[in-house]
């Protein structure tokens, strides 16, 4: 019944209509039920069209049986030609009758059919009438019987009165019934079938209507749908796709200032590194070449780390970077990155020093906080003169984990303070060389821990000092055991199980 035709539907189920599943479910169990109704039409017609006429055979019954007395326990028949003839006068059936007794010997009624065979035998009551079904020469019986006695009279000398009729006034009415049950179910299942695919067709409106309103939406128009006119079956399927028009419309806000953050900040070292290769192509003295490659080969590095911070801070503000946090030591972090920074600091002519006290593990994601390490601590070599100090420690205060950089080299204002996390923000322009993106993306993994990172002037003297505070992380505690040793036991297994 589906509407797709087979061809297309034995493509897959992804090709199959929702109209069409809804239909094959309503009208599949309709085609199994309505061979079943028959069947309890024609067994329900067959009991209703017994009813009349079995009461008729047992009026008949009841009329040979007052035409048999027992005079001393032997019987004696007296059936007139009137009761004979009434008994013959159906013109659709044949009607035949029998009075024997218990040892099959028979007294009065047709020959060559045989209407008591095994009624000698079961337990019955004298005189009460008992219908059954029978078959003679091919042809079926109704059969109705009853049993004469006088009291105190032994079972081997009871009569048997039986009357019997073919069954062809019964068959014409049970199909009359079944014709007349049966016959309006050829209009009305149609029908049926025709108001059912209106129904549908009108039920799943809404479902039309909302296809209509997502392709009637510009490409660039992620804004949540309405869920104003939405049926209730459909909200969590709405809601569904709303999150994931958040989720898009903040990956491409992330694309898009990367896209305009990149612009904005290759424009002028490009621009440099082509000034540099022309006046490297004109100089004719080779010192003076190769002071113009050097400076080339240095901005290509400036421009590398740009381009990488850029990307890390793409990464980290958009879905890469979204892993689950882990249970971590910060501490080894933290040692493991301050031992790839020794050989830099030490070509900076800077003392690197680590320091590390108290229990430091956290909840947090392994990739991200070495981004967050190592930029601060890049962050903080880079505003440290020649034969400062930078020194990274990792402490545990209660519930907390700090984790600081301080260093000697220019400091920092309380004012300034506030801005240096902000993108491309700089505390020295003239000065440095960094491209102010280390510290964006150091808040921007601290956020994503739930916490915030700050920047402040040093309180033992010159430079500044850049911390993070984490929580703690603590493992679950096992279940306390029950005060009540019974409970104990009533919980515990049974030993050897």
């Amino acid at each position: 019944m589906s509407v797709l035709p087979s061809s297309e539907r034995t493509a897959g189920d992804s090709e199959r209509s929702l109209f069409g599943e809804i239909l094959d479910w309503m009208l599949a169990p309709l085609l199994f039920v309505w061979p079943l109704s028959i069947a309890f039409t024609h067994y329900f017609a067959n009991n209703v069209a017994n009813f009349p006429y079995d009461q008729s055979l047992r009026e008949h019954v009841v009329a040979v049986a007052r035409q048999v007395k027992l005079v001393g326990g032997k019987p004696v028949l007296s059936l007139p030609a009137s009761a004979r003839a009434m008994l013959r006068s159906d013109e659709t059936d044949t009607v035949y009758f029998q009075v024997t007794t218990f040892d099959g010997r028979l007294l009065a009624g047709d020959r060559g059919v045989d209407l008591v065979s095994g009624l000698a035998s079961p337990e019955g009551v004298s005189g009460e009438v008992y219908l059954r079904d029978g078959e003679s020469h091919g042809q079926d019986l109704r059969v109705a019987y009853t049993y004469l006695s006088e009291p105190q009279q032994p079972r081997d000398r009871w009569v048997i009165v039986a009357v019997a009729e073919t069954t062809e006034k019964r068959t014409q009415l049970a199909n009359k019934i079944v014709a007349s049950v049966i016959l309006p179910q050829f209009v009305i299942i149609p029908l049926a079938v025709m108001l059912v695919w209106f129904g549908l067709s009108r039920g799943l409106r809404p479902l039309t209507r909302l296809r209509q309103t997502i392709e009637a939406r510009e490409p660039a128009d992620l804004s949540p749908i309405a869920t104003r006119r939405v049926p209730e079956e459909l909200e969590p399927l709405v809601e569904a796709f709303n999150a994931m028009l958040e989720r898009m419309k903040k990956n491409v806000e992330v694309q898009q200032r990367f896209v305009a953050d990149a612009a904005h900040q290759m424009r002028t070292p490009l621009t440099g590194l082509k000034t540099q290769a022309q006046l490297a192509i004109r100089e004719t003295d080779p010192e003076a070449l190769r002071h113009a490659l050097r400076q080339i080969g240095s901005g290509v590095d400036r421009a590398g780390r740009l381009v990488n911070q850029l990307l890390t801070l793409a990464r980290t503000e958009g879905n890469e970077a979204q892993q689950a946090h882990q249970p971590l030591d910060l501490a080894q972090l933290v040692r493991e990155q301050v031992e790839d920074w020794v050989m830099v600091a030490m070509g900076r002519d800077i003392d690197l020093g680590y320091e590390h006290a108290g229990a430091s593990v956290i909840e947090g994601n392994a990739f991200l906080l070495r981004e967050l390490v190592k930029n601060l601590i890049d962050n903080a070599l880079r505003y440290t003169p020649p034969g400062g100090h930078v020194t990274c420690r990792v402490l545990a205060a209660g519930e907390w984990v700090r984790f600081e950089v301080e260093d000697d080299g220019i400091g920092i204002s309380e004012e300034q303070a506030e801005l240096v996390f902000e993108r491309f923000y700089r505390v020295d322009d003239s000065a440095g060389e960094g491209s102010g993106l280390g510290l964006a993306i150091v808040q921007e993994i601290a956020l994503q821990h739930g916490v915030r990172a700050s920047l402040r002037p040093n309180p033992r003297g010159k430079g500044a000092v850049a911390s993070v505070a984490f929580a703690a992380w603590r493992p679950p505690e096992p279940p306390k055991p029950p005060d009540d040793y019974a409970e104990l036991y009533r919980q515990s297994p049974p030993i050897g199980t």
